[in-house]
């Protein structure tokens, strides 16, 4: 049974992924029998271009995708450069978890709630240093560039590329490269670029691609931060989706194909700039130029970093201030009073929605589980861990969900779930998530299982024990807390799912995440900031339970409880 959970992960990322590919491109030019498209037809794409305002929604979300890939991946990396070893570094490493367990629509909220015109940071400035006496009549949020836009993806995404190079970098065995290039001169924020971000970009060059994607396509945070008229293209397309005229469907589904274009060609741009970039570097190199603004760039790898978590922790504060605030008017700082009267109305509306957020999220987590381990099982059994280059593809595979733009598959795996008769239900939304928490969970688990010390196994089988009974009372009980963190990121990421639920469930299973966003439109910050921070604080109890679990079970043996 080993044998067949790499072929079923394989199957289950692949299958559904072209079958909704293929079933949003016959749609897209003309062909959907169910709703009367009997031949082939440009006419969707003639409707689409006709669109107002179609250039600025491509224009926002081909740029967003770059420009926050792009600020992201340099803060993570001046950031490894400048304080690797420092307090700065153990307790950014520390908040890498909690700021990735983050949901982005709660992300989102945070930092409309800290940089709107009557938000916090104004409050914090005036009327001393701005002379505002009422909230000023600035477009800061949802403004039409999607400079808001693009800050609320760049807090998310740094923590998200700071993991995956802090995966990778135990690879490279950066400190002895670091210390060889300073015995020839260099400077050690030069030496580090020099010798060691080489080398690790290619090892999360599938992460950096992902967020390339999810960035151009992104809906959740583009309804709550982005631009409106026009939205981007991704909140353009669902709305067509939605639309009462069903014949809009076909707009709805050339716009997804423009939308997988549109990521295509970020993807494309940004390898353009990754060869210019390499051809730079490597004159830069053999120039052999010892030191390049050391002090500079170590300043700003402390300072941008820090800058982003304290956004995001502020946002939260936001979040919990707008949550209990009493009469609270601008320019005052803090509220006058304080009140539980918003909880309590929220709380009869609550149940419901952490409800079925909590079944999607530990169902979808639990299978992903399984199939993890399984497929790492069969692979530690076997002895066939792939070669660079298989691993590389299979890797691709992993990301495939990721790279791909959730409007683009997801709408068209609608059209073939409608196609064969199959209604919104809470297991196929359970489905959807699976696609997308698979590929985290494999990615949080792997590592940690195959530097496992086989001697253990060797050991327990030397004295009798099965491979089964081996994998049960040693390999799981010694690998607890990494299964256990695995597992908290999946469910991070279930939780924070908006459009797989959406889509699947057609808008009639509500989540924490859904309901959330739903009231972006509304201007009630009480009761967002109550449904933004319900959102917030679930991720958080996966990942209490993932370090508090192996403390408890392990209290005298120290090595089996995690990172600390």
């Amino acid at each position: 049974m080993l044998r067949l959970a790499p072929l079923l992960i394989v199957a289950l990322l692949v299958g559904p992924i072209l079958a909704g590919l293929v079933m949003a491109l016959l749609p897209a030019f003309g062909y959907l029998p169910a709703l009367g498209g009997e031949r082939l037809s440009l006419a969707p794409w003639r409707e689409l271009f006709a669109q107002p305002g179609l250039a600025r929604s491509v224009g926002v979300s081909f740029v967003s995708g770059l420009v926050t890939t792009t600020v992201s991946l340099v803060v993570v990396l001046l950031f490894l450069t400048g304080v690797s070893g420092s307090r700065l570094d153990r307790w950014i490493r520390r908040m890498v978890a909690p700021l990735l367990s983050l949901p982005h629509a709660a992300a989102a909220f945070g930092l409309a709630f800290l940089i709107a015109p009557s938000g916090l940071l104004a409050r914090l400035l005036s009327p001393e240093l701005t002379g505002w006496e009422r909230p000023p009549d600035l477009l800061i949020v949802q403004d039409p560039w999607g400079f808001a836009l693009m800050l609320g993806l760049v807090i998310k995404e740094i923590p998200f590329l700071l993991l995956m190079s802090l995966a990778a970098l135990p690879q490279l065995d950066p400190g002895r490269r670091v210390i060889l290039a300073r015995s020839l001169g260099y400077r050690p924020t030069t030496a580090w670029l020099k010798v060691v971000a080489p080398t690790l970009y290619p090892l999360i060059r599938l992460p950096v691609y992902a967020v390339i994607a999810y960035a151009t396509s992104v809906v959740d945070v583009a309804m709550i931060l982005g631009p409106t008229l026009p939205p981007t293209l991704a909140v353009s397309v669902l709305t067509w989706f939605h639309d009462p005229d069903l014949s809009r469907r076909f707009m709805a589904s050339a716009g997804a194909v423009l939308q997988l274009g549109v990521t295509a060609a970020a993807l494309v741009a940004w390898w353009c700039l990754e060869r210019l970039v390499s051809w730079l570097g490597r004159h830069w190199i053999d120039r052999g130029a010892r030191s390049c603004a050391e002090l500079p760039l170590r300043q700003a790898g402390k300072s941008l970093i820090l800058i982003a978590t304290l956004t995001a922790c502020a946002g939260l504060a936001g979040l919990a201030l707008s949550s209990s605030a009493g009469f609270w008017r601008f320019p005052d700082l803090l509220p006058q009073g304080f009140t539980t009267v918003h909880w309590l109305r929220a709380l009869p509306s609550l149940s419901g929605p952490v409800t079925a957020t909590w079944i999607i999220a530990v169902s979808a987590t639990l299978v992903a589980l399984a199939l993890t381990l399984a497929a790492l099982e069969n692979e530690q059994r076997s002895g066939r861990r792939p070669a660079q280059g298989k691993l590389l593809s299979a890797l691709t595979l992993l990301y495939l969900p990721l790279i791909v733009p959730q409007i683009a598959f997801l709408f068209g795996l609608v059209v073939v779930m409608e196609s064969l008769g199959t209604r919104p239900r809470l297991g196929l939304v359970i489905f959807g998530h699976l696609l997308f928490v698979l590929p985290y969970v494999f990615l949080s688990l792997s590592e940690a299982y195959r530097r496992f010390d086989p001697r253990w196994m060797q050991l327990a089988l030397t004295l009798g024990s099965s491979r089964q009974s081996a994998f049960w009372r040693v390999r799981l009980p010694m690998m607890l807390a990494p299964v256990l963190t695995a597992a908290a990121v999946g469910l991070a990421v279930s939780i924070g799912l908006y459009l797989p639920t959406l889509l699947l469930g057609a808008g009639r299973i509500a989540t924490v995440t859904t309901e959330a966003v739903s009231l972006a439109a509304g201007g009630n910050r009480r009761v967002i900031g109550v449904w933004a921070l319900v959102q917030a604080s679930l991720p958080l109890i996966g990942f209490i339970i993932a370090v508090g679990i192996p403390r408890l079970l392990w209290a005298n043996r120290r090595g089996l409880q995690g990172a600390p």
